[in-house]
């Protein structure tokens, strides 16, 4: 598996939930990812919430798209990208 980097654009920005509403939509996202081979790790949201950085591991940037379009969000951007951490020489 390889990991990405997905970057997207919300005009009307990016609004989850915390209720068992947005657990449940969160988890419809995990299961129609998973159709496809595709695992989302974690994202990150821009303060204004128009921007979200997300990672995920999947077999192809075609993939990762794909699994977006199924579940209805939008791709600006897919980057290949490889984990680099502080404690990488240790």
């Amino acid at each position: 598996m390889f990991r990405y980097m997905v970057e997207r654009g919300f005009s009307d920005g990016l609004h989850v939930a915390i209720s068992d509403g947005g657990a449940a939509a969160c988890q419809d996202i995990v299961e129609q990812n998973a159709s496809l081979g595709v695992t989302w790790l974690h994202s990150y949201v821009s303060e204004d919430k128009q921007t979200s950085f997300c990672i995920y591991e999947g077999p192809t940037p075609e993939a990762i798209r794909q699994a977006a379009v199924r579940n209805g969000l939008p791709v600006d951007r897919i980057v290949k990208v490889s984990v680099l951490d502080p404690y990488f020489y240790r």
